[in-house]
């Protein structure tokens, strides 16, 4: 594309790479139209400053729908099955202004740290109604400006023990639901209900979601009749599942043979570590297991993954403020990953995400969309490891979130 064209943003001295020079990024029409130097009359002009620049992070796994309920239940829980019950004995009084509201704090949250994709699951069911998801379906519309939004629904309690629950979520798929979700382990039938979602996905054309083995014992799991029946719907890369604490609990062999298992199935795979570190071993008292999945070892096998959200302010986990790059510094801590690994774990929050939604526009390159961040750092590894604060983020070109810079104030 010739350099002469004038366009409409042209954001210079953005480091696109950790040991490469800083370059010139040409933007019109929302998508991005050159890489390289540019002349000085090319258009107007924002400066990153040399800044590591990234495309938009993307939330594979974020719970938008019961958000921020701090403080309207108590925190006495200890186990996965009591902070169920606590939303659930919540979501009965929701309502469509509740939900929207809750969830535009968690959208404006990500937004500011940098998140331009995100995937959110919402409960249906007799309790819930479809309120949850009419209020999640009026931000996706809301917030386009700055974030694109998939909206996975699922029975979190259960399908074939809740009666009402398939037919609620069959009224949202046709109401424009993007994609269908699974919790089997609070299923009176597990196996029946992972059947029953393959064939409703089937029936609509969506890919899965599931919430998957969720504990630490390693003698049973869903894992294995989740890949089967990817095999045999022909569903490969377009089923992901979500926690699978099971992982941590296995042995290396195991581990890769697992591992090989997800790869050749196509089964993509999300750690939710915030969570999943909140939850799991609460009845330990000592050396407690961190029950955090090795999703960059996973990886190395061939398995897509990555590293999302999940819950905010809740009692699944009361903390959060929605950055993704924080979530991928926590976990490598947690996974004890070296700085060699750091960039992968970025990895973890950007094109590998982009791949488990099959987002085939995604990434700095001509013809995709200008989505992207600027981080208060030279490197993207440096970011990672400093927690560095975005300075600017676009959307489809257009800058969203502008923050100065922390200056000292020497007396």
């Amino acid at each position: 594309m010739s350099h002469d064209a004038p366009f409409d943003l042209v954001l210079r001295q953005a480091r696109l790479a950790d040991d490469a020079a800083p370059t010139d990024i040409g933007i019109r029409q929302g998508r991005i139209a050159s890489l390289g130097s540019l002349p000085d009359a090319a258009g107007p002009v924002l400066d990153a400053g040399g800044r590591a620049v990234l495309p938009g992070f993307v939330d594979t796994h974020v719970h938008l729908d019961k958000a921020c309920l701090l403080g309207r239940c108590c925190h006495d829980h200890g186990s996965l099955s009591d902070a169920i019950r606590a939303v659930s004995a919540l979501k009965r009084d929701f309502t469509v202004e509740d939900v929207y509201a809750r969830g535009a704090r968690v959208l404006e949250k990500a937004i500011v740290k940098g998140t331009t994709r995100m995937r959110t699951h919402v409960e249906v069911d007799p309790r819930a109604g479809l309120r949850s998801f009419e209020a999640i379906r009026a931000l996706k519309r809301d917030y386009a400006w700055a974030v694109e939004l998939q909206i996975c629904v699922f029975p979190q309690e259960g399908l074939t023990n809740d009666p009402g629950t398939e037919e609620l979520l069959v009224a949202a798929l046709k109401a424009g639901a993007d994609l269908l979700g699974g919790c089997p382990y609070t299923d009176s039938d597990p196996q029946t209900q992972i059947a029953r979602l393959f064939a409703i996905a089937g029936d609509f054309d969506v890919d899965l979601d599931f919430h998957l083995d969720f504990d630490l014992d390693p003698s049973w799991r869903h894992l294995d009749d989740i890949c089967r029946q990817t095999r045999g719907h022909g569903y490969q890369n377009r089923v992901a599942i979500g926690h699978v604490t099971k992982l941590s609990a296995l042995p290396p062999e195991q581990f890769a043979s697992a591992a090989s298992l997800l790869a050749e199935s196509g089964v993509a795979l999300t750690v939710l570590p915030s969570t999943d570190l909140y939850l799991t071993g609460r009845d330990i008292t000592h050396n407690v297991p961190r029950g955090l999945t090795a999703a960059h070892r996973l990886v190395q096998q061939g398995v897509t993954c990555s590293i999302a959200t999940n819950n905010v302010l809740n009692p699944f986990t009361p903390f959060g403020d929605a950055s993704l790059l924080r979530m991928a510094n926590f976990y490598a801590n947690v996974a004890q990953v070296g700085p060699g690994d750091f960039g992968g774990c970025i990895d973890l929050v950007t094109h590998l995400p982009a791949k488990l939604m099959k987002l085939t526009d995604y990434g700095i390159a001509v013809g995709n969309p200008a989505d992207l961040v600027v981080l208060d750092s030279l490197s993207r590894s440096d970011a990672l490891a400093e927690l560095a604060e975005p300075v600017m983020v676009f959307k489809h070109g257009r800058q969203t979130v502008r923050r100065e810079p922390a200056q000292l104030l020497r007396g």
